[in-house]
């Protein structure tokens, strides 16, 4: 192997050598067989066990940088048996757009040279190395640049000087540049990777020397989910390669996904490596039977392929791609068979940069350059133009080939290599470079932490050392980026968004529509130009690809047993609860006064109900209470006019005054029940109801009484009786009868007063407004009061009906004590049986039949004689037996 077997113990970590092995200048004391191959096996100086044939490219210089580019992109490694010594892998398939990393890198070096600002006095140097994308080759280019191809090294007799290279950029594939970690990194070695994006490697623990120019798959993963979430996408499939590159994107996605809330994964597919139909096929099965639109790779271009062939196989369409950097700008699947699926693809690629100087740098590349006969440059020129170098292999003149003569002219051919219109790759080894060297530079030539000059040699350069200081590097770019590292070794992380396009003329091409970076202030942030993306649709629109459709306020998700997140049922808000937002996980109770909206999405106030005036039957209800009592007031007025006539005077005109006094505040108290309730209100309605209706049947009452009493005194002896029934006694009486209902009307208020209340028990949506009695007992007892009295008043007057007096009021009294006495009767049942602002129009309708039914039965047929009857409304006609036109009598009483 490239590397020198070590016997003495490795220093500290910080201060070992810089091979990576090292031998002491004479052997040890055991004993040793003094042959010559011993003696040429342990020497006086670091010797090389073995060297490799690796496909380089070299320029010396006082400190040498490393590089690691795939120039091939395959190779073939030749059988080995035991007797045969190992032979060496043989590199095929040159790729143009590896040597042009290799290229960037070697001007990059040249640039930096010629700039007097930067490293002055110290040429920079370059070695080369092609990995042929084979891990084998590439670890072993890495251990040769680590200790050097040399055969020995005489520098000191330690071994401790300075190494071949001081730090290295590359590799391009993660997995090869974990390998050479997993060694390098044990000498501080630094590595900065163009292209290498596993999320693993920011495990600083495990790789403390390892930089990258280029984002990690962990941002980029950000970076889809950004996406995804900017189109609403929230139901994709996830194909990855099977390697640390795809395996860990695996992981990550699952990771970052869940903690954005921005969506599932509807499956997750690993490609195989090798020609595998079978499984692709299968891969291929499983994203045709999902709903998922969307589907995103973290792969490379050799699993694309096979995964598009199958593709087109099953004429899989209607799918939006998005592609990882791995494979978003490879020309090979742009092809005229892929295009139909793959366009609107939206890729993310790496940033864009220009790079002033490379175009011309890249003219000038000739074979002449180096001496090497087998350099990368001689290579390119042979695929270039199609020809080999003297002497050229077995066979190949014959055949045909033509052989190099390097007269060719590079303008008689179309190559990529001199297409520096996307320099992405290229714009990381740039920046790569110039960050080892801005590392290298702070080291030795400017002051120190503590502001003293003490510019270090390059023989005592530690990479430890040169490791911390490109930690700490920071510079921009003349493109106008800044460089710098964080904790993890990652730059600053940027992407472009690009998109796939297919031209008319059916040629393809991918454009940029976006970047999507992270900034301190902002976090990560994306910008699109939506009015750029080419869709690959009918409606020329970005799909739809949700496992369920977002729910709607007013429902809520249920998730679907046994199915992702992001698949559920939205199942609508129960009465009283709303959602407010989409996608709402639980729907809310509105607060107390408050109900959900018909759509549920929002609280409104709840409906307020009570008797209102604005509403029907209150308004007939009012309309029947002020008719009532202008019609008491019509009557009052009639009596005041005519109160010297007979039919007024005979029948206690004092007590029909106050009769009438009392049912017009009858009429007036039904007011109080209509309207919302107010404390007050409530408190008032019933002692003003029951206080009114006292007063009115007391007169009836007293009334009655006096009918009996004149006709009792009518008989021999009865004069005497007379004087308990004077006027003072009758005002008495009936200021008595009434003082106890506001004795009882005011214990009532005092003990339990009546309340206002809002009533949800009805309807849980109607806030129903009425007024809680306080006290049953005080309300019952106002009630049975009325009720005795009115009662009392019914029987006398009843006693007192068939009197022989022509002039008897006992039948009117009992007419209207009758109907009185009825519609109480039959309020207790409907009162108890009503629910809200109807038990009010209930009370109200029961004091307003009672109230017109003692009126128009009490006073009803004198008005009709005062008015229409006026011949009957003389002392003759009142005092004669049988009055003509008259059916009704009425009872003879003196004022």
């Amino acid at each position: 192997m490239n590397a020198v077997q070590t016997i003495s113990e490795l220093r500290d970590q910080n201060n070992i050598p810089r091979q990576l092995v090292n031998f002491p200048s004479s052997p040890p004391t055991a004993e040793i067989n003094k042959s010559s191959s011993t003696s040429s096996f342990f020497s006086s100086s670091c010797k090389l066990l073995r060297t490799f044939n690796l496909n380089g490219l070299h320029k010396p210089g006082d400190v040498v940088l490393g590089g690691l580019f795939e120039v091939h992109y395959n190779s073939v490694f030749p059988e080995h048996t035991f007797t045969s010594a190992p032979q060496q892998p043989s590199c095929q398939g040159f790729d143009t757009l590896g040597f042009r990393h290799a290229m960037t890198m070697a001007f990059a070096i040249e640039e930096i040279n010629n700039n007097p600002d930067l490293l002055p006095n110290i040429t920079l140097g370059y070695s080369l190395y092609d990995n042929c994308a084979t891990l084998g080759i590439g670890f072993s280019a890495a251990l040769s640049m680590s200790s050097g191809q040399e055969e020995q090294f005489l520098l000191q007799d330690n071994c401790s000087g300075v190494p071949p290279v001081v730090g290295i950029v590359g590799d391009p594939f993660s997995t090869f540049s974990i390998a050479a970690l997993d060694v390098l990194g044990l000498y501080k070695l630094p590595m900065v990777s163009y292209f290498a994006t596993c999320s693993c490697l920011s495990d600083r623990q495990r790789f403390p020397s390892f930089f990258r120019t280029i984002p990690s798959d962990g941002f980029q993963v950000r970076a889809m989910i950004r996406i995804l979430q900017h189109f609403g996408w929230s139901w994709a499939g996830l194909l990855v390669s099977d390697d640390d590159y795809g395996l860990h994107v695996s992981r990550s996605f699952q990771t970052d996904l869940t903690r954005a809330g921005g969506g599932c994964l509807a499956y997750i597919e690993i490609l195989p490596w090798g020609n595998d139909p079978s499984e692709y096929q299968r891969i291929v099965n499983v994203m045709r039977k999902s709903t998922a639109r969307v589907v995103m790779a973290f792969a490379h271009q050799m699993h694309m392929i096979q995964v598009l062939e199958q593709v087109v196989k099953q004429n899989v369409t209607g799918l939006q791609w998005i592609a990882s950097e791995a494979w978003t700008l490879v020309d090979g699947l742009q092809t005229s068979a892929f295009m139909p699926f793959l366009a609107g693809t939206l890729g993310i690629a790496i940033r864009r940069g220009e790079i002033p100087g490379l175009s011309d740098f890249l003219w000038r590349v000739h074979p002449e350059q180096q001496g090497n006969e087998n350099n990368m440059v001689k290579q390119f020129w042979e695929h270039t133009f199609n020809c080999k170098f003297s002497p050229p292999p077995v066979g190949w003149v014959e055949a045909g080939g033509a052989q190099c003569s390097g007269e060719e002219n590079l303008e008689n051919v179309k190559t990529d290599l001199l297409d520096v219109s996307e320099l992405r790759p290229e714009y990381n080894i740039y920046k790569a470079v110039y960050a080892l060297a801005h590392a290298l530079h702070d080291m030795l030539c400017v002051p120190d932490a503590f502001g003293e000059k003490s510019c270090s040699s390059l023989q005592t350069l530690e990479l430890w050392q040169f490791a911390f200081y490109l930690e700490n590097v920071n510079f921009t770019t003349s493109f106008g980026d800044q460089v710098s590292f964080d904790e993890n070794g990652d730059a600053l992380p940027i992407y472009d968004v690009v998109n796939w396009l297919q031209l008319p003329d059916g040629k393809s091409k991918v454009q940029r529509v976006g970047e999507v970076k992270r900034s301190a202030s902002k976090g990560d942030e994306l910008t699109l130009d939506e009015g750029k993306i080419f869709w690959n649709f009918e409606s020329k629109q970005p799909p739809r690809s949700v496992c369920s459709e977002s729910c709607p306020p007013g429902t809520h998700m249920v998730r679907r047993k046994g199915e992702p997140l992001c698949c559920f049922y939205c199942i609508a808000c129960s009465e009283g609860k709303v959602s407010n937002e989409t996608d709402s996980l639980e729907c809310f109770r509105c607060p107390e006064d408050f109900w959900s909206s018909p759509r549920r999405d929002h609280c409104v106030p709840k409906r307020t109900e009570f008797l209102s005036y604005q509403e029907p039957l209150g308004a007939c209800l009012t309309t029947a209470s002020l008719l009532g009592a202008f019609s008491c007031a019509i009557v009052l007025g009639i009596f005041t006019y005519h109160r010297q006539t007979p039919i007024v005077r005979s029948n206690n005109s004092e007590l029909s005054f106050l009769l009438l006094l009392s049912l017009k505040l009858c009429f007036l108290c039904s007011l109080l029940f209509v309207g919302r309730p107010r404390l007050w209100t409530c408190q008032l309605r019933h002692a003003a109801f029951g206080i009114s209706f006292v007063l009115c049947v007391s007169c009836i009452l007293v009334k009655t009484m006096v009918v009996l009493a004149v006709f009792k005194a009518s008989k021999p002896g009865g004069e005497a009786r007379l004087k308990w029934f004077g006027i003072v006694q009758q005002r008495g009486t009936v200021f008595a009868l009434t003082c106890i209902q506001a004795a009882i009307c005011t214990a009532w208020i005092v003990t339990a007063s009546p309340l206002p209340f809002k009533n949800t028990q009805y309807h849980k949506d109607i806030i129903v407004y009425e007024c809680l009695v306080g006290s049953v007992i005080g309300f019952s007892a106002l009630l049975g009061y009325i009720a005795l009295l009115a009662v009392s008043s019914f029987v006398l007057a009843f006693l007192a009906r068939n009197l022989p007096d022509n002039f008897n009021e006992a039948r009117l009294i009992t007419f209207s004590i009758l109907i009185f006495c009825a519609v109480w009767v039959a309020f207790v049942p409907a009162y108890i049986n009503s629910p809200g602002k109807y038990a009010d129009a209930v009370e109200v309708f029961a004091i307003l039949a009672s109230s017109f039914g003692l009126l128009i039965a009490l006073f009803g047929p004198k008005c009709f004689i005062i008015l229409l009857r006026p011949e009957q409304n003389t002392r003759q006609a009142i005092m004669g037996r049988k009055p003509k036109n008259l059916h009704f009598e009425t009872s003879h009483l003196k004022q």
